[in-house]
């Protein structure tokens, strides 16, 4: 496998969706389907035994649904970043899987070179959402009275924060403020921890919704 190739794994109940995928992401250049999967617990251990750098998850599939999945996928501290590719719209299918630590979506309608930018832009880090769905958690998160919470942050966390913000990884993070990545990590958790948020996700959000970073 050529060096910097995004190794990707489908997990979808259809297999002609998962076929379409395939046939499509296999003349990218930088980018390698390593596996599939017809449900949510298949592809946690498709996850788990093929360590992708970007997992392709369906929200709605028989036996374990994709929010399961990502939640367990959490729960393993499995570094691959989740997209969630879906049919369904409404906010109360794409939220929970954004709270369940996906690190965005798109729909199944997308358009292919879309979709290829969409597996390279989250495993660079970013966030993907659209507009309206950000709006939502952005909504939730200060109905939850999360505007004062930031008056915790030390000045080191809130620089943090700005990083995470602009999408970037532990490792970049460390390297842009000259620090560990151990020490990134224990700033990331803390700073999830006073804003009493779930991920990054919505760390990135919180921080775009308060003024903080770009």
């Amino acid at each position: 496998m050529a060096e910097g190739v995004i190794r990707v794994v489908l997990v979808d109940d259809h297999q002609v969706v998962r076929r379409g995928l395939r046939t499509f992401l296999e003349v990218q250049d930088d980018i390698e389907v390593v596996g599939e999967a017809a449900d949510g617990a298949e592809g946690v251990e498709r996850a788990e035994e093929l360590r992708p750098d970007v997992v392709l998850m369906d929200v709605k599939m028989p036996g374990t649904d994709g929010i399961e999945a990502l939640r367990r996928l959490r729960e393993l501290a499995n570094p691959a970043r989740v997209l969630v590719v879906t049919s369904f719209t409404e906010q109360r299918t794409v939220i929970p899987a954004l709270r369940a630590g996906a690190a965005g979506y798109v729909y199944k309608d997308v358009d292919p070179e879309a979709l290829a930018g969409a597996i390279r832009s989250v495993h660079a880090g970013h966030v993907l959402l659209q507009p309206e769905v950000a709006g939502a958690l952005l909504s939730q998160d200060e109905a939850g009275g999360g505007n004062g919470r930031g008056n915790a942050l030390t000045e080191r966390e809130r620089e943090v924060l700005v990083l995470i913000a602009d999408g970037r990884s532990n490792r970049e993070i460390a390297r842009a403020l000259v620090l560990s990545e151990k020490t990134v990590k224990t700033h990331v958790s803390n700073i999830l921890m006073k804003l009493d948020l779930a991920d990054r996700t919505q760390a990135a959000l919180w921080a775009v919704r308060h003024g903080i970073g770009a």
